[in-house]
């Protein structure tokens, strides 16, 4: 059974998850990968990471007359956030979404902040582009395309499977 989150997404709403169950999210996810996390660690956060939800992801977008469009999207390899990741967890991110597992910081991190790592399938970049609604903006472009942080908002984004949960689980095990 697949279970159906909706951001912002807080602790309550993870803690009972283990690793193995399957979700999905709607509502509002960013794209986040190695600059974008280096940025956030560098220079701070430039909103709110309270609640929110990060893919590590460097999508395929289209610019358009009436803004960005995401072509295809799909994870990347998470454990080169590894250095970033935890300290990106502890301002409030409750989800994670990538491709492989993390290391010990990041499962440490999950622990204390009541957050999960969730990993999507590589090779569904096309399946994942379905659930995409539309591109609600981004910030730093000038990172490039795909390290920017794209907004985007999601209906049923999935399947996901939590990997590592806010217990110290993992499939990785």
């Amino acid at each position: 059974m697949m279970i159906n989150l909706k951001t912002p997404i807080y602790s309550e709403d993870v803690k009972d998850l283990k690793a193995g169950d399957v979700i999905s999210i709607t509502g509002t996810i960013y794209t986040a990968r190695d600059q974008a996390h280096k940025r956030i660690v560098d220079d701070g956060e430039p909103f709110s990471l309270d609640g929110q939800v990060i893919f590590h992801a460097g999508p395929i977008i289209k610019e358009e007359s009436e803004g960005y469009k995401v072509v295809a999207i799909g994870p990347t390899t998470s454990m080169r956030m590894n250095p970033y990741e935890a300290d990106v967890i502890k301002k409030g991110v409750r989800v994670i979404i990538g491709k492989g597992g993390m290391d010990e910081s990041v499962r440490q991190a999950l622990i204390d902040n009541e957050a999960i790592y969730t990993v999507a399938t590589g090779g569904c970049a096309a399946l994942y582009v379905d659930s995409v609604e539309k591109t609600k903006g981004v910030t730093w472009l000038d990172l490039g395309v795909p390290e920017a942080m794209w907004e985007l908002e999601v209906v049923s984004f999935g399947p996901l499977i939590v990997a590592m949960d806010s217990k110290g689980n993992s499939l990785y095990d």
